[in-house]
């Protein structure tokens, strides 16, 4: 009798929709919109007057996988430091522009991949987008405007009592339509507000109402927890849906974190390839082993790792079996023990203090096959 091998097939990814249809504009070297990847971005906390910190933060950022940086410009001694920062940056810089108009055209000037403008705070911005839009063109420097719920045009609060998503939308095509005006086009628009629902509805609205690319933001999201689930249910719910071609994860924690959290939320919808991905179970009375202990020395073990590795730690008979099968890696634990798989076989049993090393040993192995063979990089779907 044959043999026959139990392993679950491969499905191939599909995206949950398709990208909504936008205009496409180039900020430095990354491409936004027009059904490029959807790109993830930070903002520095350092003074960008001091060139030496900010630029460190930036290596910093960019090591971590950040896409386009954003870096603040309140004083003159910001703007001046911009052309050195511009042109030693690994990634597109934007500088972010509030309160003075005149540092749009320094922005410009300093050779900036792009530059972002808040009109509600910047007196007089509407009487100057001529020129402006003259500057941004001849320098080929695209413009983000980028509507807050806590800096919405006065005008707009009086007439809609507060920042509802109708106001947000409304503010941002009214910019818009005066770069338009002057054959301006090359746009990305922001309507960013702390609560998810309002953001969510905001975005919605403006997605049928233009095709400019969207720059995805909960502002003010909080701490890095509150921020990370606000920020993670929103962009999940628009990106879902094909709306959202950047991303900025506003955390009260270091910009890194940011990064890391905007990667990941894209990686969960599979937007972006996904490298070491751990399965492992919430544990529960059924549970037989530490696995809180168990997942946490492999992630740790495994940290760095490049390749789509999905790795599976399960603590109990009931589903560890079928989802260490399914991974491409995984351990069943019970009893003090662990059954190890590898690509929906079992290759062997340890015991409980040799399940973290195995794993390890096995993972080092399959990723130093998949380098051989020239790893995709597409993620693998789990069928459960």
């Amino acid at each position: 009798m044959t043999a026959v091998s139990l392993g679950v097939p491969q499905v191939p990814a599909r995206p949950l929709a398709a990208r909504r249809p936008s205009r496409q504009i180039q900020v430095g070297s990354v491409a936004v919109g027009g059904g490029a990847p959807v790109s993830v971005q930070s903002m520095t906390t350092t003074r960008t007057s001091d060139v030496g910190a900010t630029l460190q933060q930036i290596a910093e950022l960019t090591a971590s996988g950040c896409e386009i940086v954003r870096v603040a410009c309140p004083t003159q001694d910001d703007a001046d430091a911009l052309p050195v920062i511009a042109k030693k940056s690994q990634i597109p810089v934007i500088a972010d522009i509030h309160f003075q108009p005149k540092y749009v055209f320094a922005a410009i000037e300093a050779g900036c991949a792009a530059v972002r403008v808040n009109p509600g705070n910047i007196k007089k911005f509407d009487d100057q987008v001529k020129e402006i839009a003259a500057a941004a063109r001849d320098h080929g420097t695209p413009v983000r405007i980028g509507v807050n719920a806590g800096s919405l045009d006065r005008r707009l609060l009086r007439k809609y009592g507060k920042a509802t998503p109708e106001a947000l939308v409304e503010s941002a095509l009214w910019e818009a339509s005066l770069f338009e005006e002057h054959g301006f086009r090359d746009l990305k628009i922001s309507v960013k507000h702390n609560d998810p629902v309002v953001m969510i509805e905001a975005y919605r609205q403006l997605a049928e109402r233009c095709d400019y690319p969207l720059h995805l933001g909960v502002t003010e999201a909080g701490p890095a927890f509150q921020g990370t689930v606000k920020s993670a249910v929103a962009f999940g719910a628009l990106l879902s849906q094909g709306i959202g071609d950047t991303i900025r994860v506003s955390l009260s924690a270091p910009p890194v974190e940011e990064v890391k959290v905007g990667i990941q939320i894209l990686r969960s919808l599979g937007l972006k390839e996904r490298r070491l991905e751990i399965v492992s179970c919430p544990s529960c009375g059924r549970a037989q082993v530490d696995v809180y202990r168990l997942a946490e020395e492999v992630t740790a073990g495994l940290d760095g790792m490049e390749v789509p590795l999905r790795v599976a730690v399960m603590g109990c008979v009931v589903n560890g079996p079928g989802e260490a099968r399914e991974a491409d890696l995984g351990v069943a634990s019970g009893n003090g023990k662990g059954q190890i798989f590898v690509k929906g076989e079992v290759v062997r049993t340890v015991p409980e203090s040799k399940i973290v090393q195995t794993l390890i040993d096995e993972a080092m192995k399959i990723a130093e096959q998949m380098e051989k063979d020239g790893a995709s990089g597409e993620p693998a779907v789990t069928v459960s």
